[in-house]
Parts: C-alpha cells; structure tokens; sequence
C-alpha cells in the first residue's frame, strides 16, 4: 500500500481567506491535483495561495462517475486533495461517495481538521455545546418542515442545519409557528465575514427580527435549535387534563385553539401532542 497516493480532505475557509490552516496549504502544494466542488470558485482561492496545480470537478451530479478516476489516480501513486466551495468537504458537500470507495479499497484518507460552519456556529451560539446534533438543510416543503420542527419539541441534544437565504424566512416562521417561547434558537450568518451576525432567542423573535429588513435575509445561514422542553415543561399538567376533556366533545384542532388561548401555549404544539398522545 506504500506505493498508492493519499487522497486529503482539506477544509478551506468559510470567510475569511486568512483562516486557512498551514497544513492545507502545504497539502495544497504538493498533492498532484485539486478535486473541487466548483473548480471556478477554488481557483479564486488557489490564486490567493498563489498554487498552480491542476484542478477537476466533483460535485453532487457527477461525484459517482468520478469514483472510478479518482481510484485509478490513486492507485498509480499519485496524492489528491478534496475540497469544497468553502468548509469541511463532506458536511453537506459532496465527497461522501469518493470517500467510502476509497475505505472500500483500503486506499489511505487523510481528513484535515479546519473550519466548518456548524461546529464556529455552535461555539459562538450559547446553546448546550456537550450534545449536538447537525441535521443538514431544512426540507423545501412546508409540510415536511413542520413535521420536522415537531421533533424538535423533544429533541435531546442541540440541532444544528444549514439553510439557503431564499428559504430563511419560511424555515423561521415554521420554527416560530411550531416552538415554545421557552425553546430558544440562533441563527448564526456569515460566519467568518464581514457581516457576520449572531440573533438568540426564541424563534418568534428571531423571525421577527430577520423579517424586518429583506437584507438581513441574505448571506450563508446556521440555524441551532435548544433541546427540547421535557413534556410537563413544554405542556403544563392543566393544559394536559383540559385537552383530554375536550377532545372527547369537540375536533381535535377546536381543542387544541381553546386550550391554547386559556394557558397562553402554542395551538399547533397542543395539537400535535393531542394527536400523538389522544388520537
């Protein structure tokens, strides 16, 4: 095996050019060639570094056809960097596929440690750092987000996602919708720029406040969710025993909007907990 190449996954900087390691630089310039997720948007970056290696795409739509090349590069000796448009390759990029065939093959993976958007915004949040969990994006429905921010309700650990500036302000008034004052979030954007900006608090006032000016919705995006509310906490034993008596008298979502406006919680919450614990 002394005679294969290594394939590097080597994070680059999320923001600020200056936060790339030494390491990957120095892989950078001695690895025969660079695997990029756009190789248009490595190559500004590899010009700051001033690196002239050559450079091929791997991306979501043609990561599967490159297996094959990047295994046969390898396997004649010669050392490949990954890297994505910015962050660890892999953390909701492409590589994952490229990675598990080499392991499959028993060819050498180096994983550089680096910047990544999830673990800055976790640091810098506030929220619970010792369990977390990173979720990848939001769903695109709105359906298939509210039944996602249900879990959330009794979530353990920390949640962590990335989401798309053309989808903030849905994504948060779900969250808003569907999470108790209590539960608190922070939406971290522009890691590592000039803009950079952390908002905490509970959804509905983080919702509010990105909503105020359309500017605040643009940039790279980090949302983090607290672990849930433990269920007496989320619904008070009252509020439980009232939804019980009306459930049996009136439609569920009835049920839930009049026990809501007696206890001041949340009527999709009531609803959601009427169905899963009454239906």
């Amino acid at each position: 095996m002394s005679d294969t190449g290594f394939l590097y996954i080597v994070p680059t900087p999320i923001g600020n050019l200056q936060d790339i390691t030494q390491r990957a630089i120095q892989v950078l310039s001695e690895v025969s060639a660079i695997a990029c997720e756009d190789t248009r948007h490595s190559r500004i970056l590899l010009e700051h570094l001033g690196i002239k290696k050559p450079t091929f795409s791997i991306h979501d739509h043609n990561e599967s056809q490159r297996i094959e090349l990047v295994i046969e590069r390898l396997e004649k000796g010669e050392s490949l960097a990954l890297i994505s448009d910015a962050g660890t390759p892999l953390i909701s990029d492409p590589g994952y596929k490229i990675v598990h065939a080499c392991r499959k093959q028993n060819l050498p993976v180096v994983s550089l440690p680096g910047p990544c958007a999830a673990i800055a915004a976790l640091a810098g949040s506030g929220l619970p750092s010792d369990t977390f969990t990173f979720k990848g994006f939001f769903p695109v429905k709105h359906q298939a987000k509210q039944n996602l921010a249900h879990t959330l309700l009794t979530e353990t650990a920390t949640s962590i996602f990335y989401e798309a500036p053309r989808r903030i302000l849905d994504t948060l008034s779900v969250l808003a919708e569907m999470l108790p004052a209590e539960q608190n979030i922070v939406v971290a954007k522009e890691i590592s720029k000039t803009f950079e900006t952390y908002r905490y608090g509970s959804a509905e006032s983080v919702h509010a406040w990105f909503a105020a000016e359309d500017v605040r919705q643009k940039g790279e995006f980090v949302i983090l969710v607290s672990p849930g509310l433990a269920q007496d906490e989320a619904l008070p034993m009252a509020a439980q025993d009232l939804l019980r008596l009306l459930y049996t008298e009136m439609p569920p979502k009835k049920a839930a909007g009049v026990v809501a406006t007696h206890y001041g919680l949340k009527k999709n919450t009531l609803y959601q907990w009427a169905l899963a614990n009454l239906g």
